[in-house]
């Protein structure tokens, strides 16, 4: 069963990527820094994936990722920039972030300053969201959207890295898969369901 869900998905990333090439990967990374919740997670170790096969290079991916990652971030920089904090905390719902999103990145603001930015571009969810209180607080622009990228790359790196080593061994892993592939997909889903739950939860209260 695991095996048929990889390879569906496998199957789409090639046809979008190989048509696409390094543009795919540019484009799903912007949405996902521009606030919306397409996690990194699944793309780039996919990503590495198909590296490991040959059909696309290891550094024009990560650096693809990253270049990608800075546009959103700059879209949801601006947005967070000229729209302030009342704006986002209105709005905020249609781009999936929620009062404590922001409550949880002005922390990491305040604890950490400008290297906020770069730390934060290497933890998961939290990397989505932390360009809009960048733009609220006006962070300095080239600071900001330098560390945004420097974060990103190594982030990049390190996933398509991760795929490449998954590709490589790949009839290792899909034997193990094969023997809990049912408790793999429902840890899987319900682990999906619970955030996105509580997401909406979120967005209720606020």
């Amino acid at each position: 069963m695991i095996d048929q869900i990889l390879g569906g998905l496998i199957s789409w990333l090639e046809n979008v990527i190989s048509g696409l090439g390094a543009w795919a990967i540019i484009g799903i990374m912007a949405l996902e820094s521009c606030n919306i919740p397409i996690p990194s997670e699944a793309t780039l170790p996919f990503a590495g994936y198909l590296v490991s096969l040959g059909k696309m290079n290891f550094h024009i991916v990560s650096w693809a990722s990253a270049f990608g990652c800075l546009l959103g971030s700059i879209v949801s920089y601006y947005i967070g920039y000229f729209g302030g904090r009342k704006f986002v905390e209105k709005y905020g719902k249609y781009f999936f972030v929620t009062k404590d999103d922001l409550e949880e990145a002005d922390k990491w603001v305040d604890k950490y300053g400008d290297w906020a930015f770069f730390i934060c571009r290497m933890l998961p969810i939290i990397r989505t969201f932390i360009s809009l209180p960048a733009g609220i607080l006006k962070a300095r622009k080239r600071t900001f959207f330098f560390l945004t990228f420097l974060g990103s790359l190594i982030w990049s790196y390190a996933l398509v890295y991760a795929g490449v080593k998954l590709g490589q061994h790949l009839d290792v892993v899909l034997p193990l898969w094969h023997k809990f592939d049912g408790l793999i997909i429902i840890t899987c889903i319900t682990l999906g369901c619970i955030y996105i739950y509580k997401h909406i939860k979120k967005l209720k209260n606020n």
